[in-house]
């Protein structure tokens, strides 16, 4: 799934290659992939993209259209809000496929045609299908850009903010990370990074965090989530996944060693989802059971 870095590298790029161009038109291929039906896509022909956001995993594309076929009115500044779930991804392309693509079973989700000939696809892997596109007058008219926590990578997100956020929680860190309610971002692959580099169980309470571990994790997050953004910084859409990967130190790497101590790394699994840990760096050396016998760790 993409996440914070990825997503603002994305941005970086869309901000560099999409922004003061116009939009010939906006074809949605996969039924599920478009939320709002008001203002219509068709508002998009013609309007020229003013700018790109990122509001934790989302992409904000801003744009000025020049129709005024709304429910409500004049259109004014409307908003592309496209969210990739786990499976989506962005490809940019100089020169797009002539004619309008055909709906099928492939991974083609929407087209943004721009009128010099190149544009960008949104795609999604696999059956399930999550990947979600809203057109919207205020980003805030998004569920799930209305609930987003802070960035965590925000100027004014401090170590204390941090702390308050956490005061009060019942949780696991690893599930308390990953709630975008609570912090925006941050996703399955980087809490177990983060967490690695704090040198901390996934099943640690977060009420049983002392006030220097709490400190540590903040550290562990700010780090692991800019290194992360510096390695992308730059990079061309098509080499964002790979780039991702190479970076990880224990997510996605069961079975190899620790990069840090050398111990095997391992895995918890899940119904639809697993994490990986190295016990040596986090655990005390002790391996974790499957999630249903697992004791917390204080």
């Amino acid at each position: 799934m993409p996440e914070l870095p990825e997503v603002e590298a994305l941005r970086e790029f869309l901000d560099g290659n999409l922004v003061g161009k116009e939009i010939a038109r906006a074809l949605p291929v996969a039924i599920s992939v478009l939320k709002t039906y008001d203002p219509p896509l068709g508002v998009l022909d013609g309007a020229r993209v003013t700018g790109v956001a990122r509001r934790g995993k989302f992409l904000d594309i801003a744009v000025e259209p020049t129709a005024a076929d709304t429910a409500e009115g004049p259109a004014g500044t409307l908003h592309l809000v496209v969210h990739l779930a786990r499976a989506g991804w962005l490809q940019w392309r100089d020169v797009l496929p002539s004619g309008p693509p055909r709906p099928g079973k492939g991974p083609l989700a929407l087209r943004v045609a721009l009128t010099g000939g190149d544009g960008f696809d949104l795609t999604e892997a696999g059956t399930t299908k999550r990947l979600a596109v809203h057109l919207v007058r205020d980003p805030a008219d998004v569920p799930g850009v209305a609930r987003l926590g802070p960035d965590p990578l925000a100027d004014d997100f401090d170590r204390d903010a941090f702390a308050a956020l956490l005061a009060g929680e019942r949780r696991r860190i690893k599930g308390a990370l990953r709630d975008q309610g609570l912090i925006a971002g941050i996703g399955n692959a980087y809490s177990d990074e983060i967490l690695h580099a704090a040198r901390m169980s996934p099943f640690k309470p977060v009420q049983n965090l002392t006030d220097e571990e709490t400190t540590t994790l903040y550290e562990a997050m700010r780090t692991t989530l800019r290194e992360a953004v510096e390695r992308s910084h730059g990079l061309a859409a098509g080499r964002l996944k790979a780039e991702k990967k190479s970076g990880l130190r224990v997510h996605g790497r069961t079975g190899e060693p620790c990069p840090v101590c050398g111990d095997t790394i391992r895995e918890v699994s899940f119904s639809d989802s697993s994490l990986q840990y190295c016990p040596t760096c986090q655990t005390g050396g002790t391996p974790l059971a499957d999630r249903r016998l697992s004791r917390l760790l204080k």
